[in-house]
């Protein structure tokens, strides 16, 4: 008969070696569930997945283990299961972490452990997101009002373009043609409404546009992503063909620092508060606002450099504050300008204040000067 502490006690020594550390999945610390006919560790979130899948799981301190379970368990890990499922994953497929929304992260074990796409076996047909070619329908929000349509999508690595039309007749020619250079998408489950919801952001003219789209099935939302990425992948290959795997992966698509409402006022702080919709992309250093949270364009950019260009971040008392319904100040200084923001509360105060510190304390880049320029340029 197994004997129940002793195998627990082997279990959680299993878990202090580095490799069993970290969910298998999702990376997240100190895994206290397994898979035991993957022979996984994995967090409490990701368990739930894979019990979805019939991954039959178990909790580490809770369950009883059988002994030949146990070794089962002693015998493989995450080294050895990550060996097997995850041997090819092509550099630009998303890795979903801990606080990635559900849909990546299911889709991500799926794909692994169900559907074997990263085992290096060559399969046909080929997997549709590593083709350099990918077109099909997806429900796109509006620019002027709130209803969802659908509307033909069209991806083509060759052309390093994104191309949709607003009418299922091509011949009408496509609404827009977005150039992959400038191309980014991120999930946004929340703020879209919808648990397959994604933005894709890019430049159109002097303006950074937004389009919010969303598909019923999640395995065909995650593969427009990873189709967008590896497009993305392609291009920067192109653009910088000495740069390593390290230096472009992060550069293919970034999730937002910080996204919220904050009110803000005019350039004189007399002017009254108005609440709009704010986003902190970090990788361009860029500080967006909105009227909404889903609007296509934006009212105005700040660009975030570092202090010793002039720029900072700080909690302030607004002098002539007008017509604000919160009272906890940022304050965010400019070579050009005070910018005077106001959050609803202390936290999220105190989340703003790090996000932007974050960026202000990152070196500037070439690129980034050229950016700043732009920006004041257009002011």
């Amino acid at each position: 008969m197994a004997n129940r502490e002793r195998n627990k006690k082997i279990l959680l020594e299993l878990l202090k070696q580095p490799v069993n550390s970290r969910c298998a999945d999702c990376g997240a610390p100190d895994p206290d569930w397994a898979s035991y006919k993957l022979g996984v560790f994995v967090c409490l979130n990701c368990s739930g997945i894979h019990r979805s899948l019939c991954s039959r799981v178990k909790s580490i301190k809770l369950d009883f283990w059988e002994d030949d379970l146990v070794e089962f368990m002693k015998s493989n890990g995450n080294v050895g299961a990550q060996a097997m499922y995850e041997k090819a994953v092509p550099p630009y497929y998303y890795r979903p972490q801990e606080n990635d929304c559900v849909v990546l992260r299911e889709q991500w074990i799926r794909a692994k452990y169900e559907r074997l796409e990263f085992t290096g076996e060559t399969k046909y047909p080929p997997i549709s997101y590593t083709t350099g070619f990918y077109e099909g329908m997806l429900w796109k929000k509006g620019k002027d009002n709130t209803q969802f349509l659908k509307r033909k999508f069209v991806l083509s690595e060759r052309e390093f373009t994104l191309t949709y039309f607003n009418k299922e007749n091509e011949s009408k020619g496509p609404k827009a043609v977005i150039p992959i250079k400038d191309i980014n998408a991120t999930f946004q489950p929340e703020k879209i409404g919808h648990p397959h919801g994604m933005q894709i952001t890019y430049q159109d003219d002097d303006h950074t546009r937004n389009l919010y789209v969303y598909h019923e099935s999640p395995e065909e939302i995650v593969t427009w992503y990873n189709a967008i990425r590896a497009a993305r992948y392609a291009y920067l290959k192109t653009a910088y063909p000495t740069g390593s795997d390290g230096e472009l992966v992060p550069k293919i698509t970034r999730n937002y620092l910080k996204e919220g409402y904050m009110e803000k006022t005019g350039p004189l702080q007399k002017e009254p508060y108005k609440k709009r919709w704010f986003i902190l992309d970090s990788q361009n250093r860029k500080l967006f606002y909105y009227k909404g949270q889903l609007d296509a364009e934006e009212l105005g950019v700040i660009f975030i450099g570092t202090e010793s260009n002039g720029y900072y971040a700080k909690e302030c008392v607004p002098k002539h504050a007008r017509g604000n319904k919160w009272q906890c100040g940022v304050s965010v200084d400019t070579p050009d300008r005070q910018f005077v923001f106001m959050c609803e509360q202390e936290r999220e105060q105190r989340e703003w204040l790090d996000a932007l510190r974050k960026v202000l304390a990152r070196p500037m880049s070439p690129q980034d000067y050229t950016s700043e320029a732009k920006i004041k340029y257009k002011r």
